[in-house]
């Protein structure tokens, strides 16, 4: 989605580039795939936020001058720091969007009270309906959530990640499927997966803008929060352009056309961004909550404490839990 014209075409006429995006799934792919590249193979690395540290200790990204980029703007004072996105002081990568992961179900099979838990998921009349986006950190996290780890949901010893993997496994006769994003989209849009475990509005929101009954709600356990950040490559000659790319998505004009991306909506993460979403697209900023004092208000719903950042294991390693994923997929 980020590579599209809707996201990228204002941006390519005014300052005639191109963009040629290179596009991976999960974390875990995007290292290998710039571990195994020469420098200066990606000029802009869009990354999931928990993975910024991993590029930074492998020397994969340049460092960026905070003065560059519209910090005091951020709706919400953590964003200004990001986790992950700073070290001794430096910056290194740019948090541009952020969207939450909860219960993401289709209204006609589950109602509204039952969505107020993950334990919907094991409902009998669903049985074989309930679909995972095939990625071990978000559905196991929502697991983690589930057994009641809240804020320590990546930091569990080993019985509580005993316990996820129990949990997880008591789900395995509800699920009819692991799902990429094509598959995620049209499970739910044809009504052949009736709920999908690690997902939120970023791929519900496309459907219900069409009409679809299907929803994401943060239940009473929590959600997750995904954020995407942008770092400039390492060895890239192409930096100054890079910059002001992400000057632009992060200018009110990008942050209003990141929210309402074709591909996946999002947040838009600082206050004159909200505001022209609001002014843009009065209908979409409603429906996502990203309205002073809306329930739903995102920034709200972390102050809460009901929305925890997307992270990687404490004690446990990335492979530890993508090992326990593929035996739960050929269980």
């Amino acid at each position: 989605g980020h590579g599209e014209p809707d996201m990228v075409g204002a941006f390519e006429a005014a300052n005639n580039v191109k963009f040629k995006p290179k596009y991976y799934a999960g974390g875990d792919n995007m290292l290998a795939l710039i571990a195994q590249s020469p420098p200066g193979t990606y000029d802009i690395i869009l990354s999931d936020a928990e993975f910024v540290q991993q590029l930074n200790a492998a020397s994969l990204i340049e460092e960026m001058n905070a003065a560059d980029y519209p910090l005091d703007d951020m709706i919400y004072d953590d964003f200004k720091q990001f986790p992950g996105h700073w070290k001794d002081g430096k910056l290194y990568s740019m948090m541009v969007r952020c969207g939450h992961l909860g219960v993401s179900y289709n209204t006609t099979a589950i109602s509204e009270e039952e969505v107020k838990s993950y334990k919907c998921y094991w409902k009998p009349e669903i049985k074989g309906k309930v679909g995972h986006f095939d990625w071990h950190l978000p559905s196991l996290g929502q697991m983690s959530l589930l057994n009641g780890n809240g804020a320590k949901l990546w930091d569990v010893d080993e019985a509580g990640w005993g316990k996820i993997k129990e949990t997880t496994m008591s789900l395995r006769p509800q699920v009819g499927g692991y799902f990429d994003y094509g598959g995620t989209f049209n499970g739910l849009k044809n009504g052949d997966m009736l709920a999908m475990a690690g997902i939120g509005d970023w791929i519900t929101g496309v459907l219900e803008k069409d009409g679809a009954p299907v929803k994401s709600v943060v239940p009473a356990e929590g959600g997750i929060q995904w954020t995407e950040s942008y770092s400039i490559g390492k060895g890239t000659a192409k930096a100054d352009i890079v910059k002001k790319f992400i000057q632009y998505m992060l200018s009110p004009e990008g942050q209003a056309v990141s929210a309402q991306m074709a591909a996946y909506p999002g947040f838009a993460i600082t206050k004159d961004g909200r505001k022209a979403l609001n002014e843009k697209n009065p209908k979409e900023a409603q429906r996502t909550g990203q309205v002073d004092g809306a329930p739903n208000d995102p920034v709200t719903l972390i102050k809460e404490g009901r929305i925890h950042y997307r992270d990687i294991p404490k004690q446990q390693t990335l492979e530890d839990w993508n090992d326990f994923w593929q035996e739960y997929k050929n269980a």
